[in-house]
């Protein structure tokens, strides 16, 4: 009788070490799949700004953008107080821009409060479009916009910067 219950005492235990392997086996298999699966994964590109104060949350497909940074230019309408008025403007650029094949860019104007004022008046002229630039978001020191008609030219890409804009990608902090 002892004989019979060592022999069942080890099968027991060989048991309950069989079941443990196959657990680290099976645990081990999932996690090299799980790692191995995000491996081929691009990361969402973020364009930061901490200067003005916003981000741009961009597509896989933008991973490797530029950033070209211009001014944008206005004139006052008033002629006893005319003359230009500057502030700065960000592009993002898609990594497949090139001279010969450009791309829309994403333009991003940058506003004061007064120079917003000034526009939001009509005393502020940005250019010979009947609209003035449409509002992207604010912070606590600037107001961020695209330009009029920014897109009309419908250069390659125009669709996929509007859904970019469109899904609400921009963010003041």
């Amino acid at each position: 009788m002892a004989i019979c219950s060592n022999k069942n005492m080890n099968k027991k235990k060989l048991a309950k070490i069989l079941i443990i392997v196959i657990l680290i086996v099976l645990i081990g298999t999932m996690v090299y799949f799980i790692s191995t699966s995000n491996k081929g994964q691009t990361e969402t590109p973020k364009y930061n700004n901490t200067e003005y104060g916003f981000s741009f949350t961009l597509p896989a497909s933008w991973q490797g953008y530029s950033i070209v940074t211009l001014n944008w230019e206005g004139n006052m309408i008033d002629v006893q107080n005319g003359g230009k008025v500057e502030g700065p403007e960000i592009l993002i650029r898609h990594p497949s821009w090139t001279a010969g094949n450009p791309r829309q860019d994403i333009p991003i104007m940058i506003f004061t409060f007064s120079q917003w004022d000034l526009v939001q008046q009509e005393k502020l002229s940005l250019g010979a479009a009947p609209i003035g630039p449409s509002e992207l978001g604010r912070n606590t020191k600037y107001i961020f916009a695209l330009p009029a008609r920014y897109n009309f030219a419908f250069p390659v890409g125009f669709e996929e910067v509007q859904q970019i804009i469109d899904s609400k990608s921009f963010h003041a902090f």
